[in-house]
């Protein structure tokens, strides 16, 4: 690939995915304020608390270890607890690479790393156009702007979180599920199939979750949810 190819992909995609990632932000930074508050006031140092959100970079589990902590669980505890909770990220991360398994394992890996709920959800609804290295620059910039906002918003936390009421950042959490709605209203008026896999995955996930753990019921309420859609999709094709 020419060198003026290369930069065309590579400015077009960066162009797009942080356009793209700019609603996750926006969603991520009160979430990530709110999580440096409730960390610290825990008891979690600051260092810990950031360091938690550059290497851990998953908003729900983090929130868990955070109350874990501050009601004197046991490494182990949380640990086997993060594990289930985040057991979802193995099934969005086969997802989402298997549109770029043409690419390295490094480059595969970093990708990773990045999926969380909020950027599975924009690159699963994003049209692939056949070009791996814009695709590859898209979801690079996606997750990276994403990543960022997030540890920003966990060291603003952290850093004035003696001055920010509990009540106030617990208050801030909300801004989870909003972003949520956010990224699915849009992708469901393109699309009434994705408006009922999303209820399927809603409905299932409720009733998993009043029998077993939570972490397993998003799972199975994921895998039955996206088998519900394949069903539908051959259905109508």
């Amino acid at each position: 690939m020419s060198l003026i190819k290369e930069k065309k992909y590579y400015k077009i995609g960066i162009i797009k995915g942080i356009k793209a990632a700019i609603p996750i932000a926006i969603g991520y930074i009160p979430i990530a304020i709110a999580f440096g508050v409730i960390s610290v006031q825990s008891g979690v140092s600051l260092i810990q608390t950031a360091s938690m959100s550059l290497m851990v970079f998953a908003g729900a589990s983090q929130f868990m270890a955070a109350g874990m902590i501050g009601s004197g669980a046991g490494a182990s505890e949380i640990i086997l607890a993060t594990f289930i909770l985040n057991l979802r990220h193995f099934i969005m991360s086969m997802s989402v690479m298997h549109r770029f398994r043409d690419l390295s394992k490094k480059s595969t890996a970093a990708l990773a790393f990045g999926v969380t709920d909020e950027t599975f959800a924009v690159l699963s609804m994003k049209e692939e156009n056949g070009d791996l290295q814009e695709e590859k620059f898209f979801a690079g910039s996606l997750i990276l702007t994403s990543y960022t906002s997030w540890v920003a918003g966990t060291v603003i936390g952290g850093i004035f979180a003696d001055a920010i009421p509990q009540s106030i950042s617990a208050s801030m959490s909300i801004g989870l599920y909003a972003m949520f709605i956010g990224l699915l209203v849009p992708a469901v008026r393109e699309s009434w199939r994705i408006g009922i896999i999303s209820v399927s995955g809603m409905i299932l996930c409720w009733i998993f979750s009043s029998f077993m753990d939570t972490g397993w019921a998003i799972i199975f309420a994921t895998i039955l949810a996206a088998l519900i859609g394949v069903k539908n999709n051959e259905k109508y094709e």
